[in-house]
C-alpha cells in the first residue's frame, strides 16, 4: 500500500493529456514490473537454494509476468496503433527514434516470451539451473523495459509535445483513453 500512495503522490512531467495518459501508464506498469522484478531480484541474491521453494517463487513469479503481459500488450498495441502512427507522420517512420523503440518492444517481447516458453508445463521438472535461467530472461525484460520507459519519456513525448498540433494531439488522448489494466 505504501508503494502505490508513492506512486499517487509523485507527480506527471507532462502537460499534454495524451502524454500524461501514456506517462500514467509507464508508473502502472512500472509498479507491476517492481511486483515481478523483487522475485527475479530473490532468485539472484540465493545462488544456493532450495529446490521447492525455487519452484514455489517461479510459479509466482510466472502468474506475474503473464498478468503483466496483459497490460503490457494492451499499452503496447495502443502505442504503436495510435501513438507512434501520429507522431510518425510528423517526424517520420523511415529513421530515428521510432524506429529503435518499436525494435524495443520485440526485444521485450522477446525476452517474455522466451522466459514463459522455458517456464511452460511442469515446473517440478525443472532443475534449478533451469530455474536460474529462465529468471534470467524475466530480469533482462524488467532491465530492456526499464530503459525504454525512460528512452520514451525523455525523447518521444517531450518531442510529441512539441511537434503534434492542438487538434491531432486532442484526437491522439481521445484514442489513448482506454483501460490498460
Amino acid at each position: 500500500m505504501e508503494e502505490i500512495r508513492v506512486l499517487e503522490n509523485e507527480k506527471l512531467r507532462f502537460s499534454k493529456p495524451a502524454m500524461r495518459i501514456l506517462e500514467n501508464e509507464h508508473r502502472y506498469l512500472t509498479y507491476l514490473m517492481d511486483e515481478w522484478h523483487a522475485i527475479v531480484l530473490w532468485f539472484e541474491q540465493h545462488r544456493i537454494l532450495d529446490l521447492e521453494e525455487g519452484r514455489k517463487q517461479l510459479d509466482k513469479l510466472r502468474t506475474q509476468i503473464i498478468d503483466f503481459r496483459v497490460s503490457l500488450k494492451k499499452y503496447t498495441e495502443k502505442e504503436e496503433e495510435h501513438f507512434f502512427s501520429m507522431l510518425g507522420t510528423y517526424i517520420g517512420f523511415e529513421q530515428g527514434p521510432l524506429v529503435g523503440i518499436q525494435e524495443e518492444h520485440r526485444e521485450i517481447e522477446g525476452y517474455i516470451d522466451h522466459f514463459l516458453y522455458q517456464t511452460e508445463g511442469d515446473l517440478s521438472l525443472l532443475t534449478l539451473d533451469e530455474i536460474q535461467e529462465a529468471t534470467k530472461n524475466a530480469g533482462e525484460a524488467f532491465e530492456v523495459l526499464t530503459v525504454h520507459f525512460i528512452k520514451e519519456e525523455a525523447v518521444l513525448f517531450p518531442m510529441a509535445e512539441q511537434q503534434i498540433n492542438r487538434n491531432d494531439l486532442t484526437k491522439l488522448c481521445d484514442k489513448l483513453n482506454t483501460l490498460i489494466s
